[in-house]
């Protein structure tokens, strides 16, 4: 049986970004959204657990073994590094590996919007970079931090899970915590992130209420404080973070909310028309009219203050879609299956 590792190579060779590996099934790689066989040969039970144990740390295999399920980050030397989730199924052990790029492209390079650069550069506040799994938040965000890092002389702390774009300090100072090494969880790991002085907090993932709150208090305390929500666009980010309180502490969430909120950025992957794939991006940045809107619940608002505001530097999820459809980057079927209203996009 292939190494883990030569399983990995082989999905680099080939242009994958992904590699999955479950017991009784072929390894399949995704190449630009779409999931392929790597060869032919089934993976056994034994086979499995022996690939796995030998890249995995003792210490983590043993919290796989109480919970059934743990993330961490996995490196080829000279190669790649890796995000990994090992968990189990019906048939046994099964595992996840996604690329990290081994080298941090500029919002530039990545041809993000250049909006990106003024969030950049806020002094405080809250920042949520969201989209589905695998719609590269975690590049936005590396993009992002290497423009505060090579402009900016600042503390900026990341809390990960795992870590997965490591940066060399440049003008900035950065320091790198992973939850379940150097820290229990993201909550604990936040509120000690707030004793050492940061100017900017990257939270790998707000997944419960406390973290939230947490990320709420600091930027209200005056730092910069970017995270990431599974969330297709701003006004279902807003709902998700105010529907993770319970009822009675869902008003002061709002006005906390109301109070820090500086920009939501919602990324999608597109197919190209000629192959690969393609970010499309809506972005709600600070406006005079947003704290009201969030504090009174017409979220339904938000869509009128982008609209009215693409001089600015906000854009509707749809209206980037349409102007991918008008430079003939996308198909129709592509921009109908993303959007948000679809009958605007609807295939004739």
């Amino acid at each position: 049986m292939d190494t883990l590792d030569t399983l990995l190579i082989h999905m680099l060779q080939k242009g994958g970004s992904d590699l999955h590996l479950a017991v009784g099934a072929v390894p399949k790689i995704r190449i630009d959204g779409v999931i392929h066989p790597l060869g032919d040969q089934v993976i056994d039970r034994a086979s499995m657990e022996t690939m796995l144990k030998d890249v995995t740390p003792p210490h983590r295999w043993e919290v796989f073994e109480q919970t059934g399920d743990v993330d961490l980050a996995h490196e080829i030397p000279g190669k790649a590094r890796f995000r990994m989730n090992l968990f189990r199924n019906s048939h046994g052990v099964a595992t996840v590996l996604r690329q990290i790029p081994s080298r941090i492209a500029s919002i530039d390079e990545m041809k993000l919007p250049q909006a990106l650069k003024d969030v950049a550069m806020y002094s405080e506040g809250l920042v949520l970079v969201t989209g589905p799994t695998g719609s590269g938040k975690s590049t936005t965000l590396a993009a992002i931090i290497n423009h505060i890092n090579e402009n900016e002389q600042k503390q900026i702390i990341t809390l990960e899970d795992p870590v997965e774009f490591t940066h060399d300090d440049k003008r900035s100072t950065i320091l790198h915590r992973e939850v379940s090494e150097h820290t229990p969880t993201f909550a604990k790991g936040l509120r000690s992130a707030i004793r050492a002085d940061p100017d900017v907090i990257l939270i790998g993932e707000m997944r419960d209420m406390e973290t939230i709150r947490l990320a709420l208090n600091c930027a209200a305390m005056g730092m910069l404080v970017f995270a990431t929500v599974h969330t297709n666009n701003a006004t279902k980010t807003i709902d998700r973070i105010i529907d993770a309180f319970p009822s009675d502490e869902q008003n002061q969430t709002r006005i906390m909310l109301a109070d820090s909120l500086r920009a939501v950025v919602s990324q999608l992957l597109c197919q190209k028309k000629d192959g690969g794939r393609i970010a499309v991006h809506e972005i709600l940045l600070k406006h005079s009219s947003l704290p009201h809107c969030i504090r009174k619940g017409a979220l339904s608002s938000i869509r009128n203050i982008i609209e009215q505001n693409r001089d600015e530097g906000m854009i509707s999820m749809d209206a980037a879609l349409r102007q991918l459809l008008q430079d003939g980057q996308i198909t129709q079927n592509e921009a109908y299956m993303k959007a948000i209203d679809k009958s605007q996009f609807k295939p004739e």
